[in-house]
């Protein structure tokens, strides 16, 4: 094992007097291209190209001698340190840090962070980080080669954003751009960068109009700002409207239990009606796409999401045939169309489906479409009164049958 393992931040500065003395010492440094060209490194030390860190890490670890690895930014914040640290290479690390890549490129855009999610974007999983754009209004994506600035505004799709691209920062080829989304696709971009993604209500603009005033007290969303009255599955006149066919705060509440919506998710809500559930669900954090049939339904939610500063795209159209071009789900609620809307939707093969049913028979259509399609099917007979508490009498009673679907885990 390597008698010291020392991790240095690099941001493009010149390296501090702790960094040089290090690298002096060092017998083995690791790093990408532009840092083994470091005129710091001694001649005798072994060079190790950072590509795979977990493979960089077994060889350090069967390395005699001082060793030295040089990483972009910040190296314990979504850097090398996790994984040199993991209990399978043994590794105990000195940390020299520098300014994350993440601050710089906020400080090149001149806009505070406090308030941003920050992800990290790899092929495999690229969605998640797109449905977190979709969802929040400033989001910080620290990119990789095939999940860069173009791979996340295609999968943006329709959804309008401003992208602030920051390629190569600290490198002699540093480059800022500030683009729309729909012409991000159009560029070839420079690896490494990181992209800022804003858009939606309550944001700054890159050009520093004010977005949230005054200081925070958490870092990134701040569930307390949201306008509205906390809680959720709320009554529906919270969202302007009278409840319609289904949409019963308690089945709601059953329904987003059933559903745990959360961040990085995305939630289909077909026949969306009032948006209630919609709106809840981004509420959670989750990205939403409210479908309606109804061209006034689809511009009420619109403006209920707006008051409760939420992201949603609201789709005008009838399901299934709508659905072919949304982009993959996570969870679905149906909240009209029945058994086949609930079958085109099990097709897409989300995590779990949410419908509910009036009748007995459509109850059974519904769970005999979910059970065929390989989801385990469990069906509740909702019944809620309300009461006034006045007069303790019935004021009104609903009856549902709630039916949800989830797919078996391998």
């Amino acid at each position: 094992m390597a008698d010291r393992v020392t991790v240095i931040g690099w941001d493009g500065s010149p390296l501090t007097g702790a960094a040089r003395s290090a690298v002096g010492a060092a017998t083995l440094v690791a790093g990408a291209a532009h840092h083994l060209a470091l005129p710091e490194i001694p001649p005798s030390a072994e060079r190790v190209r950072l590509g795979s860190v977990d493979l960089a890490a077994r060889h350090i670890a069967r390395h005699r001698g001082t060793a030295v690895v040089l990483a972009d930014g910040d190296p314990g914040f979504f850097g090398v340190v996790r994984t040199l640290r993991a209990p399978e290479h043994g590794l105990e690390v000195e940390v020299v840090p520098a300014v994350s890549s993440v601050a710089t490129a906020f400080a090149r855009a001149g806009m505070p962070w406090d308030d941003a999610q920050v992800v990290v974007a790899h092929s495999r999983d690229l969605r998640r980080a797109v449905n977190v754009c979709r969802a929040h209004p400033k989001v910080c994506v620290l990119t990789s080669p095939g999940a860069g600035p173009a791979e996340l505004a295609l999968l943006l799709g329709p959804v309008h954003r401003t992208f602030v691209i920051c390629e190569q920062l600290g490198t002699a080829r540093e480059r800022v751009t500030v683009l729309t989304s729909d012409k991000v696709a159009d560029h070839a971009w420079r690896d490494p960068n990181v992209v800022i993604v804003i858009g939606g209500p309550g944001v700054e603009d890159p050009a520093g109009a004010p977005g949230r005033s005054g200081g925070g007290w958490i870092a990134g969303r701040d569930p307390g700002r949201l306008p509205g009255p906390r809680g959720w599955a709320l009554p529906a006149d919270a969202y302007g409207s009278a409840p319609g066919e289904g949409e019963g705060a308690e089945l709601r509440a059953a329904q987003l239990a059933r559903l745990g919506p959360r961040v990085g998710d995305l939630v289909w809500d077909i026949g969306t009606g009032s948006g209630a559930a919609a709106v809840e669900a981004a509420r959670f954090g989750a990205a939403v796409i409210a479908v309606d049939r109804d061209a006034d339904a689809c511009a009420r939610v619109t403006a209920v999401a707006r008051h409760y500063g939420v992201q949603l795209q609201v789709v005008h159209g009838t399901a299934p045939v709508v659905l072919e071009d949304l982009p993959e789900p996570d969870v679905v609620r149906v909240g009209g169309g029945g058994a086949p809307v609930v079958a085109a939707c099990a097709d897409r093969r989300p995590e779990a489906i949410v419908a509910h049913a009036a009748t007995r028979d459509e109850a059974e259509a519904v769970g005999r479409v979910l059970a065929e399609r390989g989801y385990a099917v469990e069906c509740t007979l909702l019944q809620a009164v309300e009461l006034d508490t006045a007069a303790w009498a019935e004021r009104e009673r609903a009856v549902t049958f709630l039916l949800s679907g989830r797919r078996p885990h391998p």
